[in-house]
């Protein structure tokens, strides 16, 4: 189970990634059953990824997946393609959501998005590193 102080930890490293790239950030952690425990928007993050960055953290819980892994098996002829339709428009796949795992169980999920695919994942992975 993740509590607040892991999310806000979890939420301090994606920021000190986004601060090294340069590029400000939404961040976003939910729990085990995809509800949001802690969102931050840094200085200057652009407004339209605040639901983005949430979304992304949900449907990294809802599908144990990255959501660049979902992303990259919903293109065209792949296992997942269309499923970006799917729970009323939820499910993002944009790369920046990755699973929280605590000793190989998803216990929740970190949702990033402000910057390029490339950006948000390494902004995710080192929030996911803190857990």
């Amino acid at each position: 189970m993740i509590q607040l102080v892991d999310a806000r930890r979890i939420i301090a490293a994606a920021e000190k990634k986004a601060e090294e790239l340069g590029q400000p950030m939404n961040v976003a952690v939910v729990d085990e059953g995809g509800n949001l425990i802690a969102f931050e928007r840094m200085t200057n993050a652009w407004l339209g990824s605040i639901d983005i960055a949430q979304k992304k953290a949900w449907t990294s819980r809802a599908f144990d997946i990255t959501t660049k892994d979902l992303g990259d098996n919903s293109q065209s002829g792949h296992q997942f393609f269309g499923i970006h339709a799917s729970n009323d428009g939820k499910v993002m796949i944009f790369a920046g959501g990755i699973p929280l795992k605590k000793e190989g169980k998803v216990v929740g999920a970190i949702g990033v998005s402000g910057g390029s695919g490339v950006q948000d994942h390494a902004v995710a992975e080192a929030g996911a590193a803190a857990l």
